[in-house]
Formats: C-alpha cells, sequence, structure tokens
C-alpha cells in the first residue's frame, strides 16, 4: 500500500478541504468511495485484467492536486483554435479538472439543455443529477473509480431533456496545464433522456512536455428510450502524460450509440468500456484506433453486457505499433440467458512493425442464451510483404507504400464516424501520425 499511503494521508488531512470546494451531490458518495479505495487500492499487475499494464505506477510520483481550485494560467482559446474544415461545435473547456466559465460557446442550445459545470448543474439541480451521479460507476469494487469519487471536485456535464435535439455536435477540450507535475481527477455525467439526440467530441491536449501529468476521468453515460447519442474521444497528449479512463454507459429501448476512442498521441493509458443494455432493440458502437511509437503504451478494455433480448453490439479495435511500443486489448461480452435474438461481434486486430513492439490481445465471449448471432476474433501480424511489393513495384517508395498501408488498414474504424468533417480531419491526422509528423490538431498551439 505504498503508492496508496500518500493519497490516504492526504484526504485524510484535506477531506475538509475537498468538500468546500466542491458540490453536496459530489460529496454525498465521497466517504464511501474513500473507504473503498482504501480497501482496494489500485489494481495490480497480479489482476487478470490488468495484467498488462502497471497501472498502480501511473501513480507513483509525486504530483500536485489543485484541490482550493485556483485559476490556472491559461487561456485556452488563445492556444486551442480547432480548424477542422466544417466542423462547427460548442466548444468547452476543462482545465486540469475545473470548468473554464470565462467565455462561453455563444451557440443557442435548446432551452432546458444543461452543458456545463458539473458542478454547478449539481448545485442548480440537486435532484436530477443525485439520480444519476454514481450511479453506473460503482466504487465497491474498482479502486480506480474509488480513488476519482473520493478526489473528483469538478467536471462537466450535458444534460438533454426528453424529446430534445442537439443539432449542433459539442465538443470538450480538456486541457492540463502546470507548472509542477500534476493530478487531475474529473468526471463526465452524460444524461440523455427518452427521445433526445446530441453527438460528443471529447479531445485530450497537454502543455508543456516536460512536466509530468496523471489524468484519471471517469464518465457515465445514460441513453433513455429511443434516443441517439454519439460520443468521441481524441487523445493527443504528451509522452509524459497518464491517463487512466473509465467510460460506464447504459442504454434502454430502441436506443442507438456510438463510442470511439482514438489515441494518436500519448504516454500511457488505460481506458475502461462498461457498456449494459437495459432495454430491447437497442444497438451499440464502439470502435478504437490507437497508433503508439517509442514506449508508449495503449491498454483498452471492455465489457459489454448483453442482459435483454434483441440488442446488437459491434466492436472494432485497431492498433499500429512501432519502436518499442506496447499495446493491450481485453474484451468481454456477456450474452445473459434471457438476452435471446442478441448480434455481438467483436475484433481486434494488430500491426507491430518491429520485432520489438508488444501487443496482447484477449477476446471474451460467455453466451448463456441459445438463439444468438455472435462472433469474435484477434490477429497480431506485420505488413503484408505483399502488397508491399505490389505498390514498389509501380513505381512506390517503400516509405510511401508502407504508409499508405498503414493508413488502409485503420480506415474501416474511422469509416464508422457519424460526424463526415471529424472523418475527414482525422484521416488527415492519422496520414500525419504515420508520417511521424506530431500529431496535433493543425489550429492547436498547445504542443510547440
Amino acid at each position: 500500500m505504498k503508492t496508496e499511503q500518500q493519497y490516504i494521508d492526504l484526504y485524510n488531512q484535506a477531506h475538509g478541504l475537498i468538500k468546500s470546494h466542491s458540490s453536496e451531490v459530489l460529496n454525498a458518495p465521497r466517504e464511501k468511495a474513500f473507504e473503498d479505495f482504501v480497501r482496494n487500492g489500485f489494481p495490480k499487475k497480479d489482476s487478470e485484467e490488468y495484467k498488462y499494464t502497471d497501472v498502480a505506477s501511473f501513480f507513483d510520483w509525486d504530483f500536485g492536486l489543485n484541490l482550493t481550485r485556483l485559476n490556472i494560467p491559461v487561456d485556452p482559446y488563445e492556444v486551442f483554435h480547432c480548424d477542422v474544415p466544417n466542423l462547427s461545435t460548442a466548444l468547452y473547456f476543462l482545465v486540469n479538472d475545473s470548468f473554464y466559465k470565462k467565455f462561453q460557446p455563444t451557440a443557442q442550445l435548446p432551452e432546458s439543455v444543461f452543458v456545463g459545470s458539473l458542478k454547478e448543474f449539481s448545485e442548480q439541480k440537486p435532484e436530477i443529477a443525485a439520480k444519476y451521479y454514481g450511479k453506473l460507476a460503482k466504487t465497491e469494487n474498482d479502486g480506480l473509480v474509488a480513488f476519482n469519487t473520493t478526489f473528483a471536485q469538478d467536471g462537466f456535464v450535458v444534460y438533454v431533456p426528453k424529446n430534445t435535439v442537439i443539432e449542433k455536435p459539442l465538443q470538450l477540450v480538456n486541457i492540463l496545464r502546470g507548472d509542477v507535475d500534476s493530478m487531475a481527477n474529473r468526471r463526465l455525467l452524460i444524461i440523455m433522456e427518452d427521445n433526445s439526440e446530441a453527438k460528443l467530441l471529447v479531445c485530450d491536449h497537454s502543455i508543456d512536455e516536460k512536466i509530468t501529468f496523471l489524468a484519471t476521468q471517469v464518465t457515465e453515460i445514460f441513453v433513455g428510450e429511443n434516443a441517439r447519442f454519439d460520443f468521441y474521444e481524441m487523445e493527443e497528449n504528451s509522452v509524459n502524460t497518464r491517463r487512466v479512463a473509465s467510460t460506464f454507459l447504459s442504454q434502454e429501448a430502441n436506443s442507438n450509440v456510438m463510442v470511439n476512442g482514438i489515441t494518436l498521441h500519448n504516454g500511457k493509458t488505460r481506458n475502461n468500456y462498461h457498456v449494459v443494455f437495459k432495454g430491447e432493440n437497442a444497438e451499440h458502437h464502439l470502435g478504437g484506433i490507437a497508433i503508439v511509437d517509442k514506449t508508449q503504451t495503449v491498454d483498452n478494455h471492455s465489457f459489454i453486457d448483453h442482459a435483454v433480448p434483441r440488442c446488437l453490439s459491434n466492436e472494432n479495435f485497431k492498433y499500429v505499433l512501432d519502436e518499442y511500443s506496447v499495446g493491450a486489448f481485453t474484451g468481454k461480452i456477456l450474452v445473459r440467458p434471457d438476452a435471446q435474438k442478441t448480434e455481438a461481434y467483436q475484433s481486434n486486430k494488430n500491426i507491430c512493425t518491429t520485432r520489438e513492439a508488444k501487443m496482447y490481445t484477449k477476446p471474451q465471449l460467455e453466451i448463456y442464451a441459445d438463439d444468438v448471432k455472435c462472433s469474435h476474433g484477434a490477429t497480431i501480424g506485420q505488413i503484408d510483404e505483399t502488397a508491399l511489393f505490389y505498390m514498389r513495384a509501380r513505381g512506390i517508395s517503400e516509405a510511401e507504400a508502407r504508409m499508405l498501408l498503414k493508413f488502409a488498414f485503420m480506415a474501416d474504424v474511422i469509416d464508422t464516424i457519424r460526424m463526415e468533417a471529424l472523418k475527414d480531419r482525422l484521416k488527415l491526422l492519422v496520414e500525419k501520425r504515420f508520417r511521424g509528423e506530431l500529431a496535433k490538431c493543425a489550429g492547436c498551439n498547445l504542443c510547440n
């Protein structure tokens, strides 16, 4: 418990300070979460679900936490200008783990929609926030969620009432900023009531490669009957950034959800996805790509729970690993006895371009119903030498041919994105990444 002890001591000393700068709704589960963290600690490598990544080592550092909610000296509007062609979004920022409210988007959202600070939302609409906060992300058996719930003081919320459609995509930019090694513990809460519709793009950026950052993020997404929601995450952090993110999602009947996690540049990343179907005829598409080199690590874990009949899940993750990088994918689909007529598909395909790059993959299916259509599979390989020879024979240089083959390998995940402007921009960013150029939005000055 050496790593955990410094945080246990910190909370015992500062719990009053933490609570005084948060809200009653966020404080309500805090003590229990702390007790659960003390009991569970961080996940250990001897745990089956964390055997490929030593997540506890992410925390073994002397990080500063902004418990008093001091203003971080950065104007995100000056350092971030998203220039994705034809992508018009309502843009919001989290600076470390505080909502940036100095300026707000001028775009008018439908009446009764709330998009903004989780702390403010839980103070203005405590009955709604309390109904959802912490209800999917349980702390009893999850040390990472318990840790985040113990220290989180703010975050971001999207609340879309019944029969409401947000036409303009929402965009949240998480900016990590600090003059000393810093930790941010943020919460995202998405509430899509019946017959609602919205899209959210979340971008992660860290400033200054000399600073070590750790970001823990817990996201809870509730999607009501006949609701439709797209959730895209794009990470472009520095190599000294560690990210631990857990996304919990529940879907009611006839809902349709897309979740896509894109890692273009990072240090060490662990993403957890938990999906549960609670109503029939719901549809979920979960995908992701990871492009890593040097000593970068990306570890994606998913669990899809088919708890009711006639739902469809389609899962597709792809990695390209270069140099000494490490990738991991562990995915489980559970089809419960009553979940007849389930369709569930899972695929993980990977290319290692060097002998030193490592990829671990473990797809799993557990099926307890007999009238289902399910499949899963995983591959790890190298660049197709036959295709490479064919392209070189037609005058294409080896470097260009390798880049084109890697780009084509990722195409089917990118093509599933349901925002055309983002899809086009992502194709350009992926190509730049494979060409060895810094993977960042052209309008972003954060990494200069």
